[in-house]
This record gives C-alpha cells, sequence and structure tokens, in this order.
C-alpha cells in the first residue's frame, strides 16, 4: 500500500469518528479546545490500537488463505464502506444528542470504541497486504485525533447534522480503498 493510499486510510477511519465527535460537541455549550483535544486524544488512540488487534488476528489466520488476501480486504473494506454510508444516512440530525455538559472519560471511550470496530476489522484486511502495521496504526491515530479535536470544535457550529454526511463520505472513501486492492492484485491497474 502506498504512503498516500494510507493517508486516505487514515484521514477515511477517521470520518466516523468525526462525525461523532462533531454530535459531541453540538450538544456541550461552547466545548474548549481543552475538552476538544481531550475527546480526540480519547478517540485516536483507541483508534490506533484497534487495527493493531485486527491486523494480528488477520496476520494469525493469513498463512491459510494467502490466495484470496485482496479479496477479503476488498470485501471486508467494501461491506464496512456500505454500512458507514448506511448508518450515515439513516441517522436523524439529533439522534446522538444528550444533556449539555462535558463529557465522562468512559462515555467517550465508549462511543470511541463502537466507532473505531470497523478499524479493527480494517487491522484484519491489512494483515493480507505488505503494510508496516505500526506506521499505518500510528497515521490512522493522528488523522483520528485530528479529526475528532476539530469535529467537537464545528459541531458547537455547524449541529449534529452535519455528522452524518462525514460519515458517509468516510463510507465511500473505505469502499474506493478497497476497490483500489483489488484492482491493483488483479493487475488491472
Amino acid at each position: 500500500m502506498s504512503f498516500y493510499a494510507m493517508i486516505i486510510l487514515a484521514f477515511g477511519m477517521s470520518m466516523d469518528s468525526f462525525a461523532a465527535a462533531i454530535g459531541k460537541g453540538a450538544v456541550l455549550q461552547r466545548p474548549p479546545v481543552r475538552e476538544a483535544l481531550r475527546t480526540g486524544l480519547i478517540f485516536g488512540v483507541i483508534e490506533a490500537i484497534t487495527p493493531v488487534i485486527g491486523w494480528a488476528a488477520g496476520l494469525a489466520a493469513s498463512q491459510y488463505i494467502m490466495h484470496w488476501d485482496h479479496w477479503i480486504a476488498f470485501v471486508l473494506l467494501l461491506a464496512l464502506g456500505a454500512r458507514m454510508v448506511k448508518e450515515g444516512l439513516s441517522k436523524s440530525p439529533d439522534e446522538n444528542v444528550e444533556a449539555p455538559r462535558r463529557h465522562g472519560f468512559w462515555l467517550l471511550v465508549t462511543t470511541a470504541i463502537a466507532t473505531s470496530l470497523d478499524a479493527m476489522a480494517v487491522g484484519v484486511g491489512l494483515a493480507f497486504l505488505n503494510v508496516n502495521i505500526v506506521v499505518t496504526a500510528l497515521m490512522i491515530g493522528l488523522a483520528t485525533t485530528i479529526m475528532a479535536t476539530t469535529g467537537m470544535l464545528l459541531g458547537r457550529f455547524l449541529g449534529a447534522a452535519i455528522g452524518k454526511w462525514a460519515e458517509v463520505l468516510g463510507g465511500v472513501v473505505l469502499m474506493g480503498i478497497g476497490s483500489l486492492i483489488l484492482v491493483e492484485h488483479l493487475g488491472l491497474l
């Protein structure tokens, strides 16, 4: 996977965290930068850990399915991307609304885990490709930290309605990366 594909993957993986952070920022009374950074770091750390877990699980199974690896990566990314698009389009604008207050640590951790499950599945797909998982996971974590922090700060201005479109875009990006992997492995590009 090229460096540019990893950057696109990292920001694609961060879109659901971005969408969730917009919703979290929208319900707080003008969240301070410190709260936005706290949220971004929690989301980023968890988003960096989950693809490594998925990668380790995929690596353990890679010797058994090496000839099908590009198809597995394609199907996983396509399915995850389609799920993100579907969820993004089906959300109502006020679905994530809760009482305006500082978000608790465990609430943020739970939200971050929920938005990073797709990163674990992507990690499984990455086990079948020749990628440096540490660099990839750090890129995903950094992109998520940036996007979740930005989402929190934007949330107070944009409201939760914009969050669903960020998730749709993230899903489209994942489907595009899955298609690119398949095309590269089939020698069509």
